[in-house]
């Protein structure tokens, strides 16, 4: 039958059913799909802490938003034009996120009346007109699942129950055009040794594809043209993971430093490990240590033996490594410290987003002990500062914290593929051996025009040295309890950080004529505040907005930034935590706007800020 085709600019689609539904494969594939097409796209996964939350319940719902567009686009996008729903439970627990006219497809199948008991439904929303405000199609998933598997020989039931996920694909492939070759491949690699899984998921999706095509529920298919503006070049789908560990690895090969990756597993930082084991092929070495206090001295003892030393952690690992990051500081060597920041304290909501690191990564070590902070604002963006953090650490032998965290951790876009050749060469600089024009003295704590002290490797004849987290004499670095001394290098230390702002880039502000209102954002709020204010502006609003990645040492046009504007607004994921140090140091009044629910910042929310300011 012939069908309706209407374009559509942007569309938001979150699949979303039970933590053994399939929904962050289905969402990925849709999004590997979207990639082919070359639209731009923003995802969202979403999912419970528990390793297999009880089936059915609201608890155990897992989700994955896919926002794509012809055009440039910011976010995963605030609420779903199309909810995907498997279950009770997830309709239950995504439907207030819905606006009224929005597309519900339901597996029909699933709402049985033990299932809508466990999602707390009173009555079936299939059949009391509470979805009347929305677009419905429902589809009996499991059952057409069920019997397109059945024809697959050695295919038991039991793939078919884990195939509608599949099936629930294809209907959205076929709905908005995405290619089925890119998953079809997908399927037959990822379960070659299985055939007849492999053919039970093929039947599945195909029959997605079919039904999308044959049924009269759905009536109109939706285009989104491919984006236009994008830089031309070699793009691939990446998440915020991805992105770091290739910038880490292009660091060591620019470097020419090999990469060790010392780590504990925690959520959600582990994928960092899982994601550089892969890579042996560029000598990267990944070790999973017995704890984070462990991990934390492998990594710099990898720093000591001339290696690029790496730790990844979340924030009560961070709690722990806090000892071993003060004595890289002392040590004065590079370091790499990456925490994928979640919502806390303690265990707290360990698979939810938040910002609320920023303040222990910043002063969370005993004595003074001040170091480099960067913090990413895109999932692509993780490799810039992956390889800036390297570039960093070498340059002025100190440990630097990259603070990124959950939602760009596992977030994706597309991003441009840069050649290696076109970055910039890192020179380690190290220590040669004695030469015949110098006396063979060697002062492990004498300084270049950075104030950054030798790195003299161990066995390199005539450089011998004392290390360790007793205070060092200046210049000779012997052990020093010479009140002058040490205060002489806790000076020389800070000056230290506080110089790298030389290379710090300088803020650049998006501003109009007549705005008087900054808005202010760091790490992955970026492109909430720039869409929040992309909409207040088409609302007639004057509003700026500027963004930090640099947060130790900040730009040095920061305070001249803030005080040229009558008021600066701060949106955050903590209770204002960036916001009090830029009071504290610059003396602005600044507003803050702070959300702890473990989801992201939406751009609805920085508009209504706005507005209110207005």
């Amino acid at each position: 039958m012939t069908k309706a085709i209407e374009e559509r600019e942007r569309v938001v689609v979150r699949f979303a059913g039970d933590s053994g539904d399939g929904m962050q494969l289905a969402g990925s594939r849709f999004t590997d799909a979207t990639a082919v097409v070359g639209n731009d796209l923003a995802t969202l996964p979403s999912f419970p802490a528990e390793i297999r939350a009880p089936a059915g319940t609201l608890a155990g719902v897992s989700a994955f938003q896919i926002h794509f567009a012809s055009l440039d686009i910011l976010t995963p996008g605030d609420s779903p034009n199309v909810l995907v729903a498997m279950n009770p439970a997830a309709l239950k627990a995504n439907l207030p996120e819905l606006d009224r006219g929005a597309t519900i497809i339901l597996n029909e199948d699933a709402f049985t009346k033990r299932n809508l008991e466990k999602a707390g439904y009173d009555a079936n929303p299939l059949e009391d007109g509470s979805l009347s405000e929305y677009r419905v199609h429902r589809i009996p998933m499991s059952s057409l699942t069920a019997k397109a598997v059945d024809e697959v020989e050695d295919a038991s039931t039991r793939d078919a129950g884990r195939a509608k996920n599949l099936f629930a694909l294809g209907v959205l492939s076929w709905l908005y055009g995405r290619p089925t070759d890119v998953t079809e491949r997908w399927i037959e690699q990822k379960f070659s040794r299985k055939p007849a899984v492999a053919k039970a998921n093929l039947a599945a999706f195909n029959a997605g594809w079919s039904f999308g095509e044959t049924t009269e529920l759905l009536d109109v298919q939706y285009r989104v043209k491919p984006a236009t503006d994008a830089e031309p070049g070699t793009y691939r789908n990446v998440n915020g993971t991805t992105a770091l560990a290739l910038g880490l690895i292009a660091a060591s090969v620019r470097s020419g430093l090999p990469l060790v990756l010392a780590s504990y597993p925690i959520t959600p930082a582990s994928e960092l490990l899982h994601e550089l084991s892969r890579h042996t092929r560029f000598g990267v070495s990944t070790i999973q240590a017995e704890d984070e206090i462990a991990a934390a001295g492998m990594a710099l003892g990898a720093a000591f033996g001339g290696r690029l030393g790496v730790t990844a952690t979340s924030g009560p690992g961070m709690d722990l490594k806090a000892e071993t990051i003060g004595l890289a500081v002392a040590l004065e060597l590079p370091m790499i410290i990456i925490d994928v920041q979640r919502a806390g304290p303690s265990t707290g909501m360990p698979t939810k987003t938040e910002q609320s690191d920023l303040l222990m990564a910043l002063y969370g070590r005993h004595g003074e002990s001040p170091l480099p902070v960067l913090a990413p604002s895109t999932p692509g963006g993780c490799f810039e500062l992956g390889f800036e953090a390297a570039q960093i650490a070498i340059r002025y032998r100190t440990p630097v914290i990259i603070l990124s965290d959950t939602f760009l951790a596992s977030s994706s876009e597309p991003w441009r593929v840069p050649s290696t050749a076109d970055l910039p060469a890192i020179d380690p600089a190290f220590t040669p051996g004695p030469s015949a024009e110098d006396d063979g003295a060697f002062a492990p704590y004498s300084r270049d025009d950075r104030l950054a002290r030798p790195w003299a490797i161990p066995g390199t004849p005539g450089r011998q040295h004392r290390i360790g987290g007793l205070e060092k004499a200046d210049g000779t670095g012997n052990i020093s309890y010479d009140p002058a001394n040490h205060a002489l290098m806790t000076e020389l230390r800070s000056a230290k950080v506080a110089g790298i702002a030389y290379d710090v880039p300088l803020i650049e502000v998006d501003s109009q004529p007549g705005a008087r209102l900054l808005v202010l954002g760091w790490g992955s709020s970026e492109g909430s505040i720039r869409a929040g204010v992309r909409r207040a502006r088409m609302c007639g609003h004057k509003v700026a907005c500027a963004h930090l990645h640099h947060l130790n040492p900040l730009p040095s046009n920061t305070g001249d930034v803030l005080r040229s504007f009558d008021r600066v607004l701060v949106p955050e994921m903590n209770t204002g935590q960036l916001a009090q140090v830029l009071r504290a140091k610059f003396l602005v009044d600044i507003e803050s706007f702070g959300k702890v629910q473990g989801q992201p910042l939406f751009a609805a929310e920085i508009e209504d800020q706005i507005a209110e300011r207005q």
